[in-house]
């Protein structure tokens, strides 16, 4: 084990921005954190990651609208073993945007979107990543002693 690794206060291994979208690339599914009528509002979104971008799917609705805004939201996505007690969370940060027309033809050529609606139904949404953070909970044999 390399001593250059990091931990948080908890003891969880703190994960640098490359390996944080590298975990957000192996997953399919994450949450996006946004504000609806001035209240904080989670929906659980299927994704693809487009370099530091993520990409997904979504009906005229309240996730639609925050990105007509061009609102800041978070982007969260994890993968857990609970048996063996370990895992990830990965936190994205950023501004919300609609993809153009044009944007969301070679997007939905050039990457393996999927939807809950038809995709003729669906506008394309954008994430870029401006701030990435991420923890990885390891086995409690290989986390340092608190000292």
């Amino acid at each position: 084990m390399s001593t250059s690794q990091q931990y948080d206060n908890s003891r969880l291994q703190i994960l640098g921005p490359a390996e944080c979208i590298s975990m957000l690339g192996s997953v399919p599914l994450g949450r996006l954190v946004y504000t609806n009528a001035g209240l904080p509002a989670i929906r659980l979104v299927n994704f693809v990651l487009d370099e530091d971008t993520i990409v997904f799917s979504t009906g005229q609705g309240d996730k639609f609208h925050a990105a007509e805004r061009g609102d800041v939201v978070a982007f969260e996505a994890d993968d857990v073993e609970l048996e063996r007690h370990m895992g990830w969370t990965v936190t994205a940060i950023g501004h919300l945007s609609v993809a153009t027309a044009e944007e969301s033809t070679e997007l939905r050529h050039r990457l393996p979107l999927h939807s809950w609606l038809p995709m003729d139904e669906s506008q394309l949404v954008r994430l870029g990543i401006e701030s990435i953070h991420g923890r990885r909970l390891v086995p409690w044999g290989r986390r340092p002693r608190s000292g």
